[in-house]
């Protein structure tokens, strides 16, 4: 018995000491995230000598005054009384919508800074585990200067699709208590991904129609692609699974005709394309040392330790048994600008989404690499600037309130020197970015920057990463 008890007393020891490591770690990190915390800075202002871009037309309102109370725009004109309100004076610059992304996958707060010092003042998770429940949690009771925040619940896929990155389902039955569970832990919406049977896909859409619950479809390689323009079924990811799917790996122009019919005659389906993400495979094919780039520096440390390495071997070992890979991977990404261009002429909706968090896509700067995509495409600058601000507004009811500029919309907003409607690429670097009325300026905007990229929260974001395996798994 003294021996059980000396036993005792070292294991409860040990689990002792690996919770107070733990808590510690989180403790650090919740220190070293402490400069998102919002204070009693006002969301409630004048702006005078300002450029409006409404983006509900393509047009600009000219040498304007908006007035912003609680975090929501109350009124736009050229005279306001100024009496008993504090003023901030645009100097002739241009208020855009903030940008929208549609499509990414959060591992930090530190990332939610990055967004914003790029512009992006909304974001839709796509990979939802229960972080994000807590997250958003903070957002929403505006506890954190961060992006306003939507997420999915975890990545739905079939019984024979394994991996740690998504949850599988083995029956219609699984599937619909799976929705009914995210629905109830408040997740915002269902992404379904590859691999769903068709009786599972349907038994989703089913129970989400029962809800009113979203979903956004990665598709399934087992279901048809016509079958995902669905009414429940808010946008379909990827443009290369146009290719990988609906055109069966051909770049074939006819049967894009084909595709691009259904989005038309679908507008509430539109496509988010995440051109920039399939775009980083060539240069992983490409760029020497490319995981030593300055700039994956602002990669979450574990990624950039797991899932870049792992992308970079993968492509490095496909280049080795296939020589042709590099070409074939550029020429896709330019049959997907030529996508976005037949979508464009043809009148169908997109919304610019990619898939930031993952591999060598930055969070808040592969926005823009993804806007220049488009403009590559053919688009022209408001056509572009649509897809990450009036369009995603369009998409679901939680985005009705962002992507324009008028009265009762909150005041999202960034502040360039420069029309964006002239030049998209002045949206890099905002002057002033508003997050619900809230003003950051260029210096706090370089310190989330710098902030993101001197962090060193790996244990913490495997520990967050174990618990969504314990949890969902």
């Amino acid at each position: 018995m003294k021996i059980l008890r000396i036993f005792t007393y070292i294991v409860g020891g040990l689990l002792g000491t690996t919770l107070l490591i733990i808590i510690s770690f989180f403790l650090l990190d919740s220190i070293d995230t402490s400069y998102l915390k919002t204070d009693d800075s006002p969301n409630s202002f004048l702006i005078q000598n300002i450029n409006i871009v409404p983006m509900t037309s393509d047009t600009v309102l000219i040498n304007q005054m908006m007035l912003i109370e609680d975090g929501v725009i109350t009124e736009i004109s050229g005279e306001i009384d100024t009496t008993g309100v504090d003023v901030i004076d645009g100097h002739g610059s241009f208020l855009s919508p903030g940008l929208i992304d549609m499509h990414v996958h959060v591992w930090d707060k530190y990332e939610l800074g990055l967004y914003l010092a790029y512009g992006v003042t909304a974001v839709r998770n796509v990979w939802g585990q229960p972080m994000h429940l807590r997250l958003k949690q903070e957002v929403s009771n505006d506890d954190l200067l961060a992006p306003t925040f939507f997420t999915s619940g975890p990545k739905l896929t079939g019984p024979n699709y394994l991996g740690d990155d998504n949850l599988q389902l083995f029956s219609p039955e699984d599937a619909r208590e799976k929705v009914s569970s995210f629905h109830a832990r408040g997740y915002d919406f269902i992404k379904t991904y590859y691999g769903l049977t068709p009786e599972e896909f349907d038994a989703i859409v089913d129970e989400c129609k029962r809800l009113d619950m979203d979903i956004v479809a990665h598709p399934s390689n087992e279901v048809p692609y016509s079958n995902h323009f669905q009414p429940q079924i808010k946008s379909i990811e990827h443009a290369e699974d146009i290719v990988q799917q609906a055109l069966s790996h051909k770049l074939d122009t006819a049967k894009l005709d084909k595709v691009v019919d259904l989005f038309v005659r679908n507008p509430n389906t539109p496509l988010c394309p995440t051109l920039v993400v399939y775009y980083n495979i060539y240069r992983l094919l490409t760029e020497e040392r490319v995981l030593e780039s300055d700039m994956i520096e602002y990669m979450n440390p574990l990624i950039r330790m797991v899932d870049s390495q792992e992308q970079l071997n993968r492509w490095t070992s496909t280049k080795s048994y296939d020589p042709d890979i590099t070409k074939k991977i550029m020429n896709q990404h330019e049959f997907h600008l030529f996508v976005i261009k037949k979508l464009n002429e043809r009148g169908a909706r997109i919304i610019s989404g990619t898939d930031a968090g993952i591999g060598i896509t930055l969070p808040g700067y592969s926005m823009h690499q993804e806007l220049d995509f488009y403009k590559m495409a053919g688009m022209s600058n408001y056509e572009v600037l649509k897809t990450a601000t009036v369009n995603p507004s369009k998409t679901h009811h939680f985005l009705n309130d962002f992507g324009t500029i008028e009265n009762g919309k909150y005041a999202n907003l960034v502040l360039t020197k420069n029309n964006p409607l002239e030049s998209i690429t002045v949206l890099k670097n905002p002057e002033l970015v508003f997050i619900k009325g809230r003003k950051l300026d260029r210096v706090q905007l370089e310190k989330f920057k710098e902030k993101a990229l001197n962090r060193s929260n790996l244990v913490v974001t495997g520990l967050r990463y174990l618990e969504n395996l314990l949890i969902e798994k």
